[in-house]
């Protein structure tokens, strides 16, 4: 009898579990067969794939503005920064970095299925399967000169978006000065993204984006490398509809509105040509002051 005892003793726990699983398992049938739960089911079936990027923001600038927090993008800025990174290397890190803050502005682009094949491992043999199409149609609107340096990376992610340039410079009074605009006389685009690696007074960008609603641009997202925190206030206080990526926000403009530290001229830096003083624009290029806003080195 002891015997069978310490033997039932032994048993009965594994009895327990057995049956504690199968209750599991009938009480898990029965919600989700359930009206709510296969409500809540399909629901969950639904959500976004975790490797989506999803818009995040910065207070106090509201849910429209995403500042990436990468530690290889906050790298490559560093980079973009330095007064001994030549044009050539600037021209490749800017390549980098509006690649890596393109990608997270595009995350709310709207796509549409479509059916597609995929080769079996033989080689002979096709697997039908649905993929995923963007459905929105992009254009890319870069601001002249400087702009142009986030365009070809802005189309390897979006290789069906069209390119529309508007030319713009700063008056002595700060003021912006449109001198160049290639926007189609009828807007057929979904997104525009304004390209422009640095918003100092945001002036410029103010009137991009001005430019841009009354050609009918729906939905409007501006790129950029580095903004001052009084420009992206400034920006939103014009536009709070507008969507705005950023890599990082610097705190102090100068006199001449510009960013402190920011980054430098970055039309000079990215194409290595010299600042020209307005005292000297009718001077003959060997008899002026030769100075780079950058090192000359490659």
């Amino acid at each position: 009898m002891p015997l069978r005892a310490a033997h039932h003793s032994s048993i009965d726990p594994l009895c327990t579990l057995a049956k504690e699983m199968e209750d599991e398992k009938k009480t898990a049938e029965g919600e989700t067969s359930s009206p709510a739960a296969a409500a809540a089911a399909a629901a969950a079936a639904l959500k976004p794939s975790p490797a989506k990027v999803e818009p995040n923001f910065t207070a106090p600038y509201g849910p429209n503005v995403h500042v990436s927090k990468h530690p290889v993008l906050a790298h490559k800025l560093s980079v973009l920064r330095s007064s001994s990174t030549g044009p050539s290397s600037f021209r490749s890190t800017l390549r980098e970095v509006t690649f890596h803050l393109g990608y997270e502005a595009t995350s709310t682009l709207a796509t549409r299925e479509i059916p597609l094949t995929v080769p079996a491992t033989n080689h002979e043999d096709h697997v039908e399967s649905v993929g995923q199409k963007i459905n929105d149609k992009v254009a890319l609107i870069p601001i002249l000169r400087s702009g142009l340096g986030m365009v070809d990376p802005m189309l390897e992610l979006v290789s069906s978006a069209t390119v529309h340039h508007i030319g713009m410079y700063r008056s002595k009074a700060l003021m912006p000065v449109q001198y160049y605009n290639r926007l189609p006389k009828v807007c057929d685009v979904d997104v525009a993204y304004v390209l422009d690696p640095l918003i100092a007074t945001s002036a410029t960008i103010i009137s991009v984006v001005g430019i841009l609603k009354k050609w009918g641009a729906p939905q409007i997202h501006v790129l950029s490398v580095i903004a001052s925190k009084k420009g992206l206030s400034e920006l939103l206080r014009y536009h709070p509809d507008v969507r705005i990526t950023i890599g990082a926000i610097d705190e102090k403009l100068n006199a001449d509105g510009n960013l402190i530290p920011g980054l430098g001229d970055a039309g000079d830096r990215l194409f290595g040509t010299p600042f020209v003083d307005d005292d000297e624009e009718l001077v003959h290029p060997s008899k002026r002051k030769r100075t780079l806003s950058m090192n000359e080195s490659s």
